[in-house]
């Protein structure tokens, strides 16, 4: 499918993914409406990566160069069905398997989230070697603030 683009996003409520094929380039963020095909994600049954992709497993991938096996993964979600994804970038497919990770319940382990833990965890630590003179860092973390009532500020759909 060279002459067409193929796109896939999360729903509004985080329960379906939509996807479909493009015949352009999107430039931006694509309308729920222009995505013909729908899967709930309670029916996704594994995320799988790299070599272990059904796409990957083909004869002809098989002369794949190792940096494109690196970005590939496949959202399992019947026995012999599969959405097979090819990351542009390390950054997109981490954020892309972390997110779908997160959506089951499971841990996000990307090489993208554990360089932000060891950085949370080396700034903690930083912070407790310091000589502070008469200043408790608190062992819990401050309550969270109320919900705001717009989130306007954050991103506009539709």
């Amino acid at each position: 499918r060279q002459d067409k683009f193929w796109y896939c996003r999360l729903s509004l409520n985080h329960k379906v993914l939509h996807y479909g094929d493009l015949d352009e380039n999107p430039q931006g963020e694509v309308a729920f409406e222009s995505l013909q095909e729908k899967l709930p994600v309670a029916d996704i049954k594994a995320v799988v990566t790299g070599k272990d992709c059904p796409h990957m497993r083909e004869k002809s991938a098989l002369k794949q160069n190792k940096e494109v096996q690196e970005l590939a993964f496949s959202i399992l979600h019947d026995p012999d069905e599969a959405l097979n994804f090819i990351a542009p970038n390390k950054y997109e497919y981490c954020i892309w398997t972390d997110g779908l990770n997160a959506l089951l319940g499971k841990e996000m382990t990307s090489e993208l989230t554990k360089n932000d833990l060891d950085t949370l965890l080396s700034m903690e630590l930083k912070l407790r070697l310091l000589d502070l003179e008469n200043i408790q860092i608190p062992e819990a973390p401050p309550p969270i603030p109320k919900e705001p009532s717009s989130y306007d500020f954050v991103y506009h759909y539709g």
